[in-house]
């Protein structure tokens, strides 16, 4: 092929072009060159190293936010979640004879007066007063509006639910054994005295009623009437609530329907012992514990008294036992818990007691809506003991938990002290704190495996799981 073979060029070069241009085309020069050593030194200066010390702060910041919510999440997940509580589900009931109350204040100035007994009611944790021996036991609904001669006058009763609202007291009145219908009150019907009664009461600031299952009012019907009253005053936060006092192992079906509509009762009154007219035994008293332990029913909101006749010992006893169960306590009437002139030693050891388990129910959510489960435990006597079963009855004991939080309950219900079998332990948690003792003798950390119950001893225990510090 000829040299000067036309316009063909080889490769991208023409044939025109010079033979010094270079083959290679080069690329345009890049935008980006390194930073001298006068700009470095400049970036080093007092505003980036200021710039560069708050982004690092944001940067930890940032991460340290994202940490502490992942854990408040995962913690509140594992929480279980309550209802509010009503505020008769939250309350300590105090069932009072309110006319020893005006016969004490009838004595002189040495009394306590309403005034300063309520005040000092309310201190300890109570919520609301039960009423008793306000009427007459022969009463008409058509003098429901007027008082016992013995309890005082009218004007009494309405300074004492004056003063009740001034120390944050509900009152409720208990008309149990009452005739509240009358003869003319055909089919179960609420008769216009009656109503006018329940209205006298409510305007005045009464919280609700109590009455007995072997009560005619005690109906489906009559209820419902009541309820149609109670709308006019209700509110959330003063909800006026119908107290049923269970006198049967069983609560009884609603008068004429059979049956028992929760959705009209707001509390049945249980007694946690039967009733009686001598002392009953150590082993009398396990007895119905256990029984009452064991059936517990869960489809009204209980609350638990203690009706039958017990020796001093056993009372401290079922004070802790019934200030732990679920429900709302109802305490009766008693001088030692009582504001006096004189306070012994034994009145200041019960209000200590109480006043450790009110508190104690009022802050933790286990002894309010926790759950409850009756535990049965193993025990050993000492070896020179001369107490064999059935005589001497055994450990009762139930957790109630929420949660993470447990709290373990201890009853020694007879005459002889009690070691707990190590065995039986090591099924909880082993490590606790005391709460409370019927003796308040108990403090500090607690073990199950080293514990000893003294004769008629109760005992509230916090327990700990592993890695808790709660």
């Amino acid at each position: 092929m000829p040299v000067n073979a036309g316009n063909i060029g080889y490769g991208n070069v023409p044939v025109s072009a010079s033979e010094t241009a270079p083959l290679l085309i080069p690329e345009p020069a890049s935008l980006w060159k390194p930073m001298t050593k006068e700009e470095l030194e400049a970036a080093d200066g007092p505003g980036w190293r200021k710039v560069r010390f708050y982004l690092v702060l944001l940067f930890w910041l940032a991460w340290v936010a994202m940490l502490t919510t992942s854990a408040a999440i995962i913690i509140k997940s594992s929480q279980p979640v309550a209802e509010p509580l009503k505020w008769w589900q939250k309350s300590l009931f105090y069932q009072v004879q309110a006319d020893q109350w005006t016969e004490e204040q009838a004595e002189g100035s040495e009394g306590i007066y309403v005034h300063e007994q309520l005040p000092y009611l309310r201190s300890l944790g109570i919520g609301a007063l039960i009423l008793r021996g306000v009427f007459d036991v022969e009463v008409s609904p058509s003098n429901l509006t007027a008082t016992d001669a013995n309890f005082g006058t009218l004007a009494w009763m309405q300074h004492l639910l004056s003063e009740s609202r001034k120390a944050d007291l509900k009152i409720v009145l208990d008309l149990c054994e009452l005739d509240l219908l009358g003869p003319q009150d055909v089919g179960g019907n609420l008769s216009a005295a009656t109503q006018r009664a329940l209205h006298f009461w409510l305007e005045h600031g009464v919280s609700g009623f109590v009455i007995c299952d072997t009560d005619a009012a005690y109906s489906e019907k009559t209820l419902l009437e009541w309820r149609g009253v109670f709308g006019e005053f209700s509110s959330r936060e003063e909800e006026r609530i119908v107290v049923v006092n269970q006198t049967a192992d069983v609560l009884r079906p609603l008068n004429g329907s059979g049956q028992i509509n929760i959705t009209l009762v707001d509390v049945v009154m249980r007694s946690i012992l039967p009733h009686s007219h001598h002392l009953l035994s150590a082993q009398e008293v396990a007895s119905a514990i256990q029984t009452n332990l064991q059936t517990r029913g869960d489809d009204i909101w209980p609350s638990w008294t203690v009706a039958g006749k017990t020796s001093d010992e056993l009372r401290k006893l079922l004070l802790v036992l019934v200030m732990t169960l679920p429900g709302s306590p109802t305490i009766q009437d008693d001088n030692k818990m009582e504001k006096t002139k004189d306070k012994g030693e034994k009145n200041r050891a019960a209000v200590q007691l109480f006043s450790s388990l009110s508190f104690s129910r009022a802050r933790e959510e286990a002894l309010q809506c926790g759950s409850f489960t009756f535990l049965p435990f193993n025990t050993s006597l000492s070896s020179n003991s001369s107490c064999v079963p059935p005589l001497c009855p055994p450990i009762l004991a139930f957790l109630r938990s929420w949660g993470c939080a447990h709290f373990l309950v201890l009853l020694n219900v007879g005459p002889e002290p009690h070691t707990l079998d190590p065995t039986w332990a090591s099924r909880l948690p082993e490590a606790g704190m005391f709460v409370a003792s019927t003796g308040m003798d108990r403090f500090g950390s607690a073990s199950l495996y080293t514990l000893r119950l003294q004769p008629y001893e109760a005992i509230v225990i916090k327990l700990f799981e592993a890695g808790s510090h709660s």
